[in-house]
């Protein structure tokens, strides 16, 4: 049955009671205990999101503080796969639990998802009323696993996925959730599909390492699996879930350092369906944090798996506080270019008004398309070259950097940036801007065209 709305808060009992004539009176009671109302989120992806608290950076502390929040719940959905969809988890690794240092601290890769409750203890810091977590997330898994197949269908996906001509970096290496060459929508199935009965607030997202050996169909699978989810849910709880409620995502961070792989900028490009920002026109009422400067060499869980998930539940709690909350107030994008300034050997990166005063904390990442033919960059008449930063006066310095175009001794066509696997090392990106509440934001990757005339 449906309630009422409720003002967020409690404890609150709920009480259920069925009244049977025959073959006997009888009168049946159920009772629900330590009941709170509040924001439901969904925390789903691949192992960056099943990693646990216990994992992380100062673990120990930060388990025990989470005594201290009682009023956030939590939920971690069992790791099992389905040929067809299930109307109920075949599994649950943790039922409904309260906040605690037991609840928090289970163990590692079992619960609790530490990027879901940093992301979830951040927004109850700013809500004060209750907040649910649902953890649903399954390491080493690619988009395909977590869409239905309505959205392969859409986006002209195969049964079977490439194959891969090194093993994943991912913990662990792929394995079949389910037996068969045909994984696809088996997390669908299991893990998403039997919760679509439970009202939310929103979803998170923290996948794509697994994609990234065969990138370009991201570009069609990830928003599509956004709508596919909203429609799905909004019917789902009777349409008591938004039909377009917020999604967050963290871009993927970096993985192998030096690695000149491409898989991972692009898959970083097309989860913002080619913009470099969200929200866009593709992309509306979601939300996005940059991670790519959250690598460290020293993680003790493969370098694909930063520690460092607090500044990731700050960065993304910051951007869903401004779209899924319109707290118009809010900064919460790093410095985006809003137009290049071609010059006869440098060119001016001008960033957007929201950028503010940018900060540079590296003198690297710019690199220039190189072309024999103007406005293109085509891999058979062009080139990408470093562009490093140079110090020259701008009427805009406080928010442009002006990189040199030397190493070009053709056309300049387009300027990118960041477009490594690792593009940076720990906080030390070249590019930042001040967010609110004093939370330094790196600026995502970008390419942009620069158009000259033509004759």
């Amino acid at each position: 049955m449906t309630l009422d709305p409720m003002k967020a808060g409690g404890p609150y009992n709920v009480t259920a009671r069925q009244h049977f004539k025959d073959p006997i009176p009888l009168e049946v009671v159920i009772k629900l205990v330590d009941v709170m109302f509040g924001d439901v989120w969904i925390c789903s992806g691949q192992s960056n999101m099943q990693f646990t608290v216990i994992m992380g950076f100062n673990s120990t502390e930060e388990i025990l503080a989470a005594n201290n929040y009682p009023n956030i719940r939590l939920f971690t959905a069992g790791l099992v796969g389905s040929d067809t969809p299930l109307s109920n988890l075949d599994r649950v690794e943790q039922p409904w639990s309260v906040a605690s240092a037991a609840s928090v601290g289970g163990g590692m890769w079992n619960y609790f998802s530490a990027l879901c409750w940093f992301y979830g203890r951040d927004l109850y810091d700013t809500l004060q009323y209750p907040i649910g977590l649902v953890a649903s997330s399954f390491e080493g898994t690619p988009i395909e696993y977590w869409s239905s197949p309505d959205v392969l269908k859409k986006c002209n996906v195969n049964d079977t996925l490439p194959k891969k001509d090194k093993p994943s970096t991912d913990h662990p290496k792929h394995i079949p959730i389910v037996s068969g060459d045909n994984q696809n929508s088996v997390l669908w199935n299991a893990m998403i599909h039997p919760i679509l009965n439970m009202t939310i607030k929103g979803a998170i997202w923290y996948q794509g390492e697994s994609n990234a050996d065969h990138p370009d169909s991201y570009l069609c699978l990830f928003p599509a699996m956004i709508d596919s989810w909203r429609s799905s849910w909004y019917l789902g709880t009777g349409g008591q879930t938004d039909p377009t409620f917020p999604f967050g995502f963290m871009q993927i961070s970096g993985n192998v350092p030096g690695s000149t792989n491409l898989g991972y900028p692009e898959i970083r490009w097309h989860q913002t369906a080619d913009y470099g920002y969200v929200p866009n026109p593709k992309m509306e009422k979601v939300f996005m944090a940059v991670a790519m400067d959250l690598w460290r060499p020293d993680s003790p869980w493969l370098t694909v798996h930063p520690q460092d998930k607090q500044d990731m539940g700050t960065r993304l709690s910051l951007a869903a506080r401004a779209v899924a909350y319109g707290d118009k107030n809010i900064k919460f994008q790093g410095p985006f270019p809003s137009s290049l300034e071609l010059g006869s050997s440098t060119v001016v990166v001008l960033y957007g008004p929201e950028a503010g005063h940018i900060e540079v904390r590296s003198t690297g990442g710019f690199e220039v398309c190189c072309s024999s033919v103007k406005n293109t960059c085509d891999e058979a008449t062009a080139a990408w070259v470093e562009a490093p930063m140079v110090h020259t006066i701008h009427p805009n310095a406080t928010n442009s950097v002006t990189v040199s175009t030397d190493n070009c001794h053709k056309i300049v066509t387009a300027v990118r940036y960041a477009w490594r696997e690792t593009p940076c090392g720990f906080k030390m990106c070249p590019v930042y801007g001040m967010g609110s509440m004093q939370v330094p934001l790196p600026a995502p990757p970008f390419i942009m065209y620069m158009r000259v005339p033509q004759g």
